[in-house]
């Protein structure tokens, strides 16, 4: 245990000795042993005892201290000659190959993108850990280590973008840090907004609204799931003593906090006006913790210096108090995205639907390789399409699943989008039939190794929930400890068992 306080609003510097037979890690910089040397400083791994000695000089919020030990190897990335910092990959010996392939191409590069915007990187180091199955986050941005589930390894690099939020998080976070959980939508909707913007600078303004466009469909979800409890749609929630700010996590204080910025962005005239504000924003609160007031004061104050009367006029133009407390499950204003990486998606989709009205599938012209030219997010968007439009007869359902190999991908992210389609009408043939193949592949199918990221266990138990109650709930307690302690939480939550 250590003696810190808990809240975001106080920032601490740390070192540590740790002494363990396994290579142990921490959100800190690394003095000794050298990670560029053997593992576990070439001792025995598992037998041999190392002292591995950390220190963090640069303060952070207590829930950033971060400890990991287990049996993990290093790769280091490509160093780029103009960059003090340095950046790889820990995982177990059987995943550094892919880990080390799908996250080396991208990261130095989004890091030294970052720093032209943000500015400079803090923290010296920043290595990514690839952790077990149970892990229930996508990422965790602990300083100088960032957690990582291993379901973003699916051999594409669709899904590098976790990275690029983690990355992100050093700057709105680690740097500029919600000064407690009423604020929590600063971290993290700041931290999407800017990840978006990286995709545009890396990519394309098209990939920057793809990824809008993604976000869109599970914001919607989860204001839906919180029609009943609407404090939770809000961005900014004032808890009571003793209310769990765990109760109110979902995707919203992502989303709909990234869209309320790219609202004041295009409100304001664009990136090349906002940009600029950005590193404003960065540079003044550096280090420190900060409200929503004291944001908005500073938006405020530097329009007036870099914009006059008229961008003051247009910030107040924005519905503050319906994007900050407004509830409901649409945004206060409606926004557009780019969509032309979606379409070819949207055009398969819309195939599938027509297709409906044939009654016999040997009859329908799909083939194998209708996805060969599909990455990850248009796979993804494909599926969610298809489950806004018309129902399908189960007999298609069974058909697209078989067909594509939906039901048997190793790619979490499509398989999960397969099972909420194919789950929706808790009626049909083919719910009662993949109800309890999903809540077998979120237990881990018998191997023990449950699909821990609560995005794809809270929502698979949560369909299957809705099909079969008995089922899900079954499924659940067979493996419940196999989960994490916060998605079995949650999990517990949603199941209804608590």
């Amino acid at each position: 245990m250590a003696p810190v306080q808990d809240t975001p609003s106080v920032k601490i510097t740390y070192s540590a000795n740790v002494t363990s037979v396994l290579p142990a890690l921490m959100s800190a910089v690394r003095t000794s042993p050298s990670t560029e040397g053997p593992p576990h400083d070439g001792k025995v791994i598992g037998k041999d005892p190392v002292t591995y000695r950390y220190n963090q000089p640069v303060p952070i919020p207590s829930y950033l201290i971060a400890i990991a030990s287990g049996n993990v190897v290093y790769r280091a990335f490509p160093r780029l000659e103009d960059k003090k910092w340095t950046s790889g990959v820990w995982a177990e010996p059987e995943l550094i190959d892919a880990a080390y392939w799908e996250f080396s191409e991208d990261t130095t590069k989004l890091m030294a993108a970052e720093e032209q915007i943000a500015g400079p990187y803090r923290f010296g180091v920043y290595d990514l850990l690839v952790l077990p199955p149970s892990f229930p986050y996508g990422g965790m941005e602990n300083p100088c280590l960032t957690f990582l589930t291993p379901t973003l390894l699916t051999g594409d690099r669709a899904l590098v973008d976790v990275v690029v939020h983690e990355f992100t998080h050093s700057y709105f976070g680690n740097g500029v840090t919600h000064a407690y959980a009423t604020h929590f939508w600063l971290n993290e909707g700041w931290t999407t907004y800017m990840e978006r913007v990286l995709l545009q600078v890396l990519h394309s303004p098209a990939e920057r609204g793809f990824s809008y466009l993604i976000g869109y469909k599970s914001l919607v979800d989860d204001l839906k799931r919180y029609e009943e409890q609407p404090k939770y749609q809000r961005l900014v929630i004032e808890f009571q003593k003793g209310e769990d700010p765990d109760d109110a996590y979902s995707i919203i204080p992502y989303d709909k906090g990234a869209n309320l910025i790219l609202h004041i962005e295009r409100t304001l005239g664009g990136l090349d006006v906002f940009l600029p504000y950005i590193r404003d924003y960065v540079d003044t609160f550096m280090g420190k913790s900060i409200t929503t007031e004291q944001w908005k004061a500073h938006l405020y104050s530097y329009y007036e210096k870099h914009g006059g009367a008229d961008k003051v006029r247009a910030l107040d133009g924005i519905d503050w108090d319906a994007w900050f407390f407004g509830g409901g499950v649409k945004l206060p204003v409606e926004m557009e995205y780019d969509t032309s990486l979606a379409k070819s998606a949207y055009s398969l989709a819309e195939k599938w639907e027509a297709a409906g009205a044939t009654a016999d599938v040997s009859k329908l012209e799909f083939k194998e390789g209708d996805l060969d030219g599909f990455n990850t997010n248009q796979r993804i968007v494909f599926l969610e399409h298809l489950q806004s439009l018309n129902p399908l007869p189960s007999s298609h359902l069974f058909h697209l699943g078989s067909l594509y190999k939906l039901s048997t991908t190793t790619n979490a992210e499509v398989r999960l989008r397969f099972y909420q389609l194919v789950l929706d009408d808790p009626r049909s043939d083919a719910a009662k039939a993949f109800a309890r193949e999903a809540a077998n592949w979120v237990i881990g199918e018998g191997t023990g190794m449950v699909v821990g990221r609560m995005k794809f266990c809270r929502d698979t138990f949560r369909a299957v929930y809705g099909v079969d109650k008995d089922l899900a709930v079954k499924a659940f307690l067979k493996e419940k400890n196999s989960f994490h302690p916060i998605a079995r939480k949650m999990i517990e939550k949603d199941l209804k068992l608590v």
